[in-house]
């Protein structure tokens, strides 16, 4: 993914989750529309999830996953693909695939 002129909120579609092994969730991320953030904007923001019927929740970012291979911020704006460990805030649902993220906020 080029960063050439990208504008907007980021945007991302979760294209695999599935339960950590200690807490929270991995989100495999793909970035579909806005500006490439940096990974350390990344780490520790919040962001709107909506799921494809319209349910709304907060998820926050705790780590990145290292199942992948180690996170780089050139390897990010290269594929637009980033695999986070996330939790949901106030008893928000599970996210789970097509959800999209919106943020960071």
């Amino acid at each position: 993914m080029s960063s050439d002129k990208q504008t907007g909120t980021p945007e991302f579609r979760v294209i695999d989750a599935f339960d950590a092994p200690h807490f929270g969730q991995i989100l495999k991320l793909r970035l579909v529309s806005g500006r490439t953030p940096s990974l350390r904007e990344i780490k520790g923001s919040r962001f709107k999830a909506m799921s494809p019927d319209g349910q709304e929740a907060t998820v926050r970012v705790v780590a990145f996953s290292m199942i992948g291979g180690k996170t780089s911020q050139a390897r990010f704006a290269r594929t637009g693909r980033v695999d986070v460990v996330a939790m949901g805030e106030n008893g928000a649902p599970s996210v789970s695939l097509r959800w999209i993220l919106t943020g960071p906020a």
